[in-house]
């Protein structure tokens, strides 16, 4: 199908959460550089993401981790969330990590530092931003798992409803595998983007972080998530010049008949 003004103005008004439906999640293509592509245990960096027919890479890092809840590690496959990395990657290795660990295996663009987390590990993680944010690329190891998503201002109140819930079933490829220290060999890794309007959040002004929930059931996610700033112009703007557009090509249309 050829694309339009009008298909590429929907598609960018749904990634920023304009549009009056959403899907819940959106799919990426994923642009790394990395120098081991046989046993992807070395440093993996994110260069961009494309969606749909754009490409990004105004990136917004995490810049604090709030632990709530943590199960404890006491040896062996005990604990929850850790920080985890490439075998011969740089990043930090922390089977029993502070909130500074978290946010430094979360707050870079090496896709090879992560959080792993045990198969039956809870818990309970909020995540602040460096700077403006209005979508969220996750990135989990093994395409196995689950995790829950929800937003909360800049007070620290839970807002936009419900939660997401992004499940095993629904991670895209990300068109890379990892091998961190915590397994043997790598796994392929998967994908899916949220955005602020998919978290119910219509004032993106309100938005102070997110809190990442993982439940005994969901088979520990080892993931990464970076914050995407897509700069637009007003909804308003956007939809008028989405009007405008279509009607002069309209216009066009009929005059060339």
């Amino acid at each position: 199908m050829k694309t339009t003004f009008l298909t590429t103005l929907i598609s960018t008004l749904a990634l920023t959460g304009i549009c009056a439906t959403s899907a819940q999640a959106f799919t990426f293509t994923t642009n790394y550089t990395t120098s081991d592509t046989t046993q992807w245990k070395s440093d993996i960096w994110l260069n961009s993401v494309k969606i749909e027919n754009k490409t990004y890479s105004n990136f917004s890092l995490v810049k604090g981790v709030n632990i709530v809840q943590n199960d404890t590690w006491t040896g062996g496959n005990t604990g929850a969330a850790s920080s985890d990395r490439g075998d011969n990657a740089s990043g930090v290795k922390a089977e029993n990590p502070t909130a500074s660990n978290l946010a430094a295996s979360l707050g870079n663009l090496n896709l090879s530092n992560i959080i792993d987390t045990e198969d039956s590990g809870k818990f309970t993680l909020d995540l602040f931003f460096g700077k403006p944010v209005d979508n969220f690329l996750f990135f989990e190891r093994g395409k196995n798992s689950q995790l829950r998503v929800q937003a909360f201002d800049k007070s620290g109140k839970l807002i936009g409803g419900d939660s997401i819930k992004l499940y095993s079933s629904e991670w895209q490829g990300a068109g890379y595998r990892l091998d961190t220290t915590e397994i043997d060999g790598s796994q392929i890794v998967g994908s899916l983007g949220v955005s602020l309007f998919d978290l119910g959040v219509t004032d993106a002004k309100s938005f102070g972080g997110l809190r990442l929930i993982s439940k005994s059931s969901y088979v520990g996610p080892d993931f990464k998530v970076v914050g995407l700033n897509v700069a637009v112009p007003e909804p308003t703007t956007v939809l008028g010049l989405g009007l405008v557009g279509a009607a002069l090509a309209m216009s066009r249309r009929k005059k060339a008949q």
